[in-house]
């Protein structure tokens, strides 16, 4: 039995472990923890929440016995009752898969399939984008890795920058694998369709409403283009470069942000779903329209008719979340190289939309290269940052061929290796 070590249910991950399933392999996921399906803090959020979706139906799995609280941003944060090496015994693993190495439990379950002699895989999210950390710290943690990585007899590269990573740190050619970054494609796909098509009109579904009553309940004008942030609202991944680059548009342009007989003359409508610390300042440098967090919903500041227009809708759980890919017209990752991948555009894409991400973003060489509807720029610039949100808007294409590239990044591409490497070992 193939044993997948993973530190608590992922809704990126839920679909990529019933692809498994439907293939018929032998295999368990092991969760850490319960964090997704329990309610629990989130920092950068700023507010509790859980996944509203199903993370533990189609495949077997099980909750590791811990012994008392766990702490997903400590090493030792998993205080298991049964060391991993008895844990995979008495289950008669014949294989382990880990994601990532995050936890000292992912260590020891790697060394302990190592002494029982049975083929490890290895799939993290890592990127040779990354700055190596100096110092002793970084000699240690260079060494580390080494030692862990010659444990390993497969690894799930996620994309391009996770490959040259591996092999800077000399893991073999023949050793890797392509695994790439995944979300449940068909879920966005359907999801989104339903509301371009109008809703189900039944009344009763989460997404019986349309694209355009969206558009209206966050105070959209018709005519606007919507350009749309994802994400927590953390200087990493910097959102107010969204709204500069928003105003470099609108000078750039000569537009004038103000309403006209027909409505509002600039083109642009930002959408910010999402929240954290850079929130207020967000709000203040742009013309907020709209404002799910405001105080019974009201916006009391004035409008700023020289900041670019904006609505923001407040963090959406994956439920909802479709509810703003079917009203953006372009979404933006501006993020640092912290953002080891960015799921945000597999989501996007899968939805039909158009794409721009930074390439300090993990994800940015693949998409380049497998979807033509995506563009890249560089990391803190603002103009070229602009012209290509400019360009993705000025593309003919329709959601069904964005959507299509989306099958690149699928979550079969990594199960049918997988099984590959099980029936070859």
């Amino acid at each position: 039995m193939l044993v997948v070590l993973t530190s608590h249910p992922i809704q990126y991950q839920a679909p990529l472990w019933r692809e498994l399933a439907a293939l018929g392999l032998k295999f368990e996921v092991w969760f850490l923890t319960d964090q997704g399906v329990r309610k629990t803090d989130d920092k950068d959020f700023g507010q509790s929440f859980a996944w509203d979706v199903d993370l533990l139906s189609g495949y077997p799995h099980r909750f590791l016995n811990l012994s008392g609280p766990w702490n997903l941003h400590a090493f030792n944060g998993i205080p298991l009752v049964k060391p991993m090496a008895t844990c995979l015994r008495e289950a008669g693993a014949t294989a382990l898969w880990t994601e990532g190495w995050r936890f000292k439990a992912q260590w020891d379950a790697v060394a302990a399939a190592r002494r029982m002699g049975i083929p490890v895989f290895l799939r993290g999210e890592t990127s040779d984008k990354i700055p190596p950390k100096g110092g002793w710290r970084g000699l240690v943690r260079k060494i580390a890795l080494r030692r862990l990585f010659g444990q390993v007899d497969y690894f799930l590269a996620i994309g391009q920058a996770s490959r040259r990573f591996y092999l800077q740190t000399g893991v073999a050619p023949d050793k890797l694998f392509e695994a790439p970054y995944c979300v449940d494609n068909q879920f966005f796909r359907a999801a989104v369709e339903k509301l371009r098509r109008g809703g189900t009109g039944d009344g009763r579904s989460e997404l019986a409403e349309s694209r355009r009553e969206v558009r209206q309940a966050w105070q959209i004008p018709e005519n606007s283009k919507v350009v749309m942030f994802c994400g927590k609202f953390v200087a990493k991944k910097r959102p107010l470069d969204l709204v500069l680059a928003a105003r470099a548009h609108f000078d750039r342009n000569n537009f004038e942000n103000c309403e006209g007989e027909s409505g509002p003359r600039h083109p642009w409508h930002l959408l910010f779903v999402g929240s954290g610390e850079l929130g207020g300042e967000l709000r203040a440098r742009c013309d907020v329209l709209f404002d799910a967090e405001a105080p019974n919903g009201k916006i009391t500041k004035p409008r700023n008719f020289t900041a670019p227009p904006a609505s923001f809708v407040g963090f959406l759980n994956q439920s909802q979340i479709p509810r703003a890919y079917a009203v953006a017209d372009v979404v933006v990752l501006p993020s640092e190289w912290w953002e080891t991948w960015g799921l945000v555009i597999n989501e996007a894409t899968a939805a039909g939309v158009p794409t721009v991400v930074s390439d300090q973003c993990g994800c940015s060489d693949d998409f380049v290269l497998r979807c033509p509807f995506t563009k890249v720029f560089p990391a803190g610039d603002i103009g070229v940052m602009a012209r290509s949100i400019e360009e993705a808007l000025s593309r003919k294409a329709s959601p069904e061929e964005i959507s299509a590239c989306a099958e690149a990044f699928s979550p079969s591409i990594t199960a049918r290796t997988v099984a590959h490497c099980l029936g070859a070992a």
